[in-house]
């Protein structure tokens, strides 16, 4: 049995993407560890703390989970037409610290947003970087109109979860 991380790229104590990243990590087959990213609080990157302060025990803690890991569960929400801030800082930490700290780990991507786009931009960004610090096969699901479509923990819109089911199980078998 493979071991999946799950975490959203939310630093909001009410995100969508980590209630999606539950319920979501409930339909694997293999043993998830939900964690939150928050647990590991960084201070904003810069070449000047990083020189001054070098890694913080946070930062190799959360590198040592994602290493023991065999692959990921990543659900990225969106600011103003872009990744948050806050995920990529860590992403910009954990690239400093091991540039190919995701080597062939495949990753399940996912976004959601109340909006249409299922926070859309956010998650081609991250799908467009997350190669570069290593990650093998990325399979990808967005979740539009979270509100509309997500109610008591569950994909209410039924091809919207099939969609879902289909992903997983192709992800499950890169396994």
């Amino acid at each position: 049995m493979k071991k999946i991380i799950a975490f959203a790229g939310s630093n909001s104590s009410t995100s969508i993407n980590h209630k999606l990243i539950l319920s979501v990590s409930e339909k694997i087959n293999n043993k998830v560890e939900v964690i939150k990213l928050t647990t590991y609080p960084l201070p904003m990157f810069g070449e000047d703390i990083e020189r001054k302060d070098g890694y913080s025990e946070t930062l190799k803690n959360l590198l040592s989970i994602i290493n023991k890991a065999d692959a990921l569960l990543i659900s990225v929400n969106e600011h103003n037409g872009t990744v948050s801030a806050f995920f990529k800082n860590v992403l910009d930490w954990l690239s400093r610290i091991e540039y190919k700290f995701l080597e062939k780990k495949n990753v399940f991507l996912m976004s959601t947003s109340n909006g249409r786009r299922g926070a859309l931009s956010s998650q081609e960004y991250t799908a467009g970087v997350l190669p570069r610090f290593g990650a093998g096969e990325i399979t990808r699901f967005t979740l539009p109109s979270f509100s509309e479509n997500f109610k008591e923990g569950k994909i209410t819109n039924t091809e919207l979860n099939s969609e879902l089911e289909l992903k997983l199980s192709q992800f499950e078998a890169s396994l």
